[in-house]
């Protein structure tokens, strides 16, 4: 008897079957509303984006200018916007946003719309343009490039009454048509108060919930460049963190409801700084902070630039925390980044490398009490696979679970990382750590959110096993990556 066709039969058989095994479909977990879009992702990704003030405070050794400084002052001797984008590419940071106008009205680009500006002082003679200049070099050196205009003008005749609203616009065109791409665009709530006002001298109010009509002017700079993220306190791209001293809160959502928000209305800093679980809209939190006490260079600070120790610590909390550093290096009556300053950029760079040089978690063996399907495209070792794009997930009625890290080799460890998988929404909202140690399991951390990333520093220990345990999520939990350092 001939048995061929039978075992061909057979064997043919089995390998469908074994094929159907390892291809089984399990759909990905429906998205937990709301959502970051495309531009939000590639933000949250940037980590830290420093801010550069600089205008007529820098020689009048104002924070705040009146509006009333005569442009003759702004006269920087050896102006060079490449030490400033080449300082921030080498120390990490990923986009540079420079006050194009403060409240005083100054415009660092010769608008055509006000003798206000660098045109009518002696930079190059009157020929200069800031804001080109430093467009040009964020493109040379590979950085992002975002404006600062801001709504207060403390200089214009006509600010608090409509014609203002028109001159704003006119700027924004000005400033979206004429340098190249913007990456984010930042205002934020200081509005109305004392001013010169073109000679007025006197104090104006306005309404900041409707006086400039923030939904119009915002469709406006979309019409020109749609992919660009809005900065203020309501956002709608990304949101203040509530406070300037570089701290997200260690419970920080991305999502908030901004319908009774508006940049400048006071007693929301709390709300602001931990965002809401039920918020109906993804607006993270951006944690804008000084290098020095002011905002804006002044020579009695050189002694006070934050040290690279602080640098680090306010990553831990920015970063750290899920949200993204904003730090603000101000050039000086030069033109430059001060050498203190750098200084300072560099050791907190050094501290950064060091800190998290070597991921001991990195293709390390995963385990976890489930995973959705049990299929491997949600398998724990996704966790420790470098890929942003893979995620352990439990299915859907499972909102809680574990997954234990294998070292390998008995380490110390300093750090935790943990990143979720936001691009289907924030989940979690509660979990542990705990290290294997002594025969038995020890908790050394723990959090409420973890989001975009969580970095959880712990008392140094050694251990070959780290274990995470979610105990509360909004939904199935949805892990990306895990660093042991």
């Amino acid at each position: 008897m001939n048995h061929k066709p039978v075992v061909t039969f057979l064997l043919s058989l089995g390998i469908s079957l074994a094929v159907s095994c390892q291809h089984k479909k399990i759909a990905p977990p429906k998205p937990l509303l709301p959502i970051p879009s495309a531009a939000q992702l590639a933000w949250h990704e940037m980590e830290m984006n420093a801010f550069v003030h600089f205008t007529t405070n820098t020689f009048t050794g104002l924070e705040w200018g009146n509006g009333d400084e005569s442009e003759s002052v702004f006269n920087p001797s050896q102006l060079d916007v490449s030490q400033w984008a080449r300082t921030l590419k080498e120390t990490g940071f990923k986009t540079l946003i420079l006050t194009c106008k403060h409240h005083d009205g100054f415009c660092l680009w010769p608008s055509r719309y006000t003798k206000h500006s660098i045109k009518y002082s002696p930079y190059k003679n009157g020929n200069g343009d800031v804001v080109k200049e430093v467009s040009e070099a964020c493109k040379k050196y590979g950085l992002k490039f975002g404006v600062y205009l801001s709504p207060w003008d403390r200089n214009h005749a006509e600010y608090g009454k409509p014609a203002y609203i028109t001159y704003y616009r006119n700027q924004l065109k000005e400033l979206f048509t004429l340098y190249g791409p913007i990456s984010e665009m930042w205002f934020d709530g200081a509005n109305g108060g004392k001013g010169y006002y073109g000679g007025a001298n006197e104090t104006r109010k306005i309404n900041g919930a409707t006086y400039y009509d923030w939904p119009t002017t915002l469709s406006l700079v979309r019409s020109m460049q749609p992919d660009v993220i809005f900065f203020s306190d309501a956002g709608p791209g990304v949101r203040w963190v509530g406070n300037e001293k570089g701290s997200a809160g260690e419970t920080n959502w991305n999502t908030i409801s901004a319908d009774t928000l508006f940049a400048g209305k006071a007693g929301i800093e709390g709300l602001l700084n931990t965002g809401s679980p039920d918020g109906d809209k993804w607006i993270p939190a951006e944690t804008d902070v000084s290098i020095r006490p002011g905002w804006f260079y002044h020579k009695e600070e050189d002694s006070l630039v934050k040290a690279p120790q602080q640098l680090f610590n306010i990553y831990l909390t920015s970063v750290g925390r899920g949200s993204t550093l904003l730090l603000n290096i101000p050039p000086d009556r030069r033109g430059l980044f001060h050498e203190n300053d750098i200084e300072a950029l560099k050791g907190f760079r050094k501290l950064l490398n060091k800190e998290f040089a070597v991921n001991l978690a990195s293709r390390a063996k995963v385990t976890a009490g489930s995973f959705r399907g049990n299929v491997k495209e949600y398998s724990p070792s996704n966790i420790t696979d470098g890929n942003k794009n893979t995620y352990w997930a439990t299915d859907d009625a499972i909102t809680t679970g574990s997954f234990e890290i294998n070292l390998g080799n008995t380490s110390t460890i300093k750090y935790v990382v943990l990143q979720e998988y936001i691009r289907l929404g924030q989940r979690v909202k509660g979990f542990t750590v705990e290290i294997w140690k002594d025969n038995n399991w020890q908790k050394v951390a723990e959090g409420t959110t973890i989001g975009y990333k969580r970095i959880l520093a712990i008392k140094p220990v050694e251990t070959h096993r780290i274990r995470v345990n979610i105990y509360s999520s909004r939904a199935c939990p949805l892990i990306s990556n895990t660093e042991i350092y």
